[in-house]
């Protein structure tokens, strides 16, 4: 399956506006999905957010990976909220951001607030249908430049029936998606919804497979190349969608 759009790197800075710059999981189970994520990407948790500063969601569990921030395992509050993974787009001011997601089509669905002292985030959905956040960075700016080459976010991609018919609302978001843009066919069941699918990087696509069957996960997509590598869709041991990509 094709997939076109800039790739990620934040290195070297803050991240540009509309750049992947975080990602959590909502989870039932925050402690199931330690013991899965840490298996599987030798991920190591903290209590408290990045640079020891407290802040976020009671119980959130905080993912490093050789010292590196990688991603936060949030524990769901209601359980009629999808089970999933959420990619947050870097901006200097998500009010403003907010504002021009509502006036270009697309709908916010929690406006803009603190997260103690690390930053202020907010989630939107376009007009697709794909859900994503905002993230306004303060003590924490994310992943900056230190994210892992191995076992941390690689690249979300944006799937939805008709791509070109999403592109002008992120043109006159960011001059462009910060992220691929793929169609939504082949790989998912016809009544997937539009989403963003979050990547993690891995140098044994086959091994990484075998981890996630054994730790109680399933293969969604079974490997296939992309303009990036190689690439499966799998589920946590919670039912969360996430993709490891071959690097």
């Amino acid at each position: 399956m094709a997939e076109n759009g800039a790739s990620v790197n934040t290195e070297g800075g803050d991240a540009a506006e509309g750049v992947p710059c975080w990602v959590d999981a909502s989870l039932p189970d925050v402690e199931a999905g330690k013991r899965f994520y840490g298996e599987l990407f030798g991920w190591s948790f903290d209590a408290v957010g990045p640079r020891g500063v407290e802040g976020g969601p009671p119980g959130a569990a905080w993912a490093h990976r050789e010292g590196d921030p990688v991603a936060a395992l949030l524990p769901k509050r209601d359980g009629r909220m999808p089970t999933v993974w959420t990619v947050y787009l870097a901006t200097p001011d998500a009010t403003a951001l907010a504002r021009r997601i509502a006036a270009g089509g697309g709908q916010v669905i929690a406006e803009p607030a603190p997260m103690g002292r690390l930053g202020r985030q907010a989630l939107a959905m376009g007009p697709e249908g794909a859900v994503f956040g905002l993230w306004e960075p303060a003590l924490h700016d994310g992943f900056g430049g230190r994210r892992p080459a191995l076992g941390g976010f690689a690249r979300a991609v944006l799937h939805t029936r008709d791509p070109e018919a999403a592109r002008p609302f992120w043109d006159g978001l960011f001059g462009g998606s910060r992220t691929g843009i793929a169609p939504l066919e082949g790989v998912f069941p016809e009544v997937m919804p539009s989403h963003f699918l979050v990547h993690f990087s891995v140098n044994d696509l086959e091994g990484a497979l075998g981890a996630v069957y054994r730790l109680g996960g399933r293969v969604q997509a079974q490997p296939f190349r992309t303009d990036r590598g190689a690439v499966a869709v799998v589920t946590d041991n919670q039912n969360a969608s996430f993709a490891l990509l071959e690097g």
